[in-house]
């Protein structure tokens, strides 16, 4: 079964990074989709990401936490839910391995309460859809880490195994396989997609991009990893919400789908672009940014290397990346710039 008609979509996680540019981008462009937005607020959230959308007539907020099962079942009746776009997760690495307990809670917990719910809420029986459920929708985002770390060449596939190397590639690796076998056991209709690194305006602070910036024009050490050698494929967010609209509305129930950016670098080089950049955009008063950067203690179990090959949504689902890392970074810089002048 292919994807169809829905009206009352479930998005959790919507006040975080991605959760959050993919509803600016997508309530106004599906205005006959009634979208509630589910989010907990925890520190890597904020509503003000959704000014531009908190008015519009097709979208809701909720403040709820997916680990309260009672109230995802609450919310599932409220609003007649018929599909789901699962953004809700721990997921800043450091500190899935400072605190895992948190990421199994959320991340694998979290996810199987929804499923849950989407079972009782759309399924007769195994294989047997409720009537008027029969277009509903979960649709599992998660992440590349999940297939581990690569050498030097190569890419990975859809059919590539899960070989997740910290706590919070092996929670998301856990809560896909649930969805799977959701799909298999029971008949669930799901999507799943795994993205390569995200990057855009709206990123919380604590992750690589926006550190980079935040601490730069703080005229403070820029810290890199090791030697900087790990290598990225990266993936400007925009792009990245364009693929989950395509896959949410075109996608193959049961199937998954790989989200690329075609975008490889090493974190040193980024790092030095970033810092060009912002001598452009932004001059230091003596020197330039990249006198800033220092190595740092290497993350524990830091895999070497991230590519993602999305053959299979090109040519099935004829999506492609828009933005090239370039242009891509340079409104990032702008972005996190004009929100520096704000405060």
């Amino acid at each position: 079964m292919s994807a169809g008609i829905r009206k009352n979509l479930l998005v959790t996680g919507g006040a975080g990074f991605i959760g959050a540019n993919f509803l600016c981008y997508f309530v106004p462009r599906h205005a006959h989709i009634r979208v509630i937005n589910v989010d907990n607020l925890t520190y890597a959230s904020d509503l003000s990401y959704l000014d531009e959308v908190k008015d519009a007539p097709n979208y809701i907020f909720e403040k709820a936490d997916i680990n309260d099962m009672a109230h995802m079942q609450q919310l599932f009746q409220r609003y007649d839910i018929d599909s789901v776009i699962h953004f809700a997760a721990e997921s800043h690495v450091d500190n899935s391995i400072s605190g895992p307990s948190v990421f199994l809670r959320t991340n694998v917990g979290g996810a199987f309460n929804l499923l849950e719910c989407a079972r009782e809420a759309w399924m007769e029986a195994p294989h047997r859809m409720k009537k008027g459920k029969e277009q509903a929708c979960f649709y599992q985002i998660s992440t590349d880490e999940t297939y581990g770390t690569l050498g030097k060449e190569g890419f990975f596939t859809e059919e590539s195994p899960y070989l997740p190397n910290s706590p919070y590639s092996a929670s998301k690796a856990s809560a896909d396989l649930f969805v799977r076998s959701y799909h298999h056991t029971y008949g669930l209709p799901t999507l799943r997609s795994n993205c390569s690194n995200n990057y855009g305006p709206k990123q919380h602070q604590e992750k690589f991009i926006p550190t980079i910036i935040r601490t730069a024009t703080a005229n403070q050490s820029i810290p890199v990893y090791g030697t900087g050698t790990n290598v990225r494929d990266w993936l400007y967010v925009e792009d990245h919400c364009r693929a989950i609209e395509t896959i949410f509305m075109k996608g193959q129930m049961g199937e998954s789908y790989n989200i690329g950016g075609d975008q490889e670098l090493d974190n040193l080089t980024l790092a030095r672009t970033i810092c060009s950049l912002l001598d452009n955009l932004r001059p230091r008063k003596e020197g330039s940014y990249q006198d800033l950067l220092t190595f740092v203690a290497d993350r524990p179990g830091h895999d070497l290397r991230y590519a993602i090959d999305h053959t299979k949504l090109t040519s099935t689902l004829n999506w492609q990346p828009q933005e090239d890392l370039k242009s891509g970074l340079r409104k990032t810089v702008r972005w996190y710039l004009q929100q520096n002048q704000k405060k």
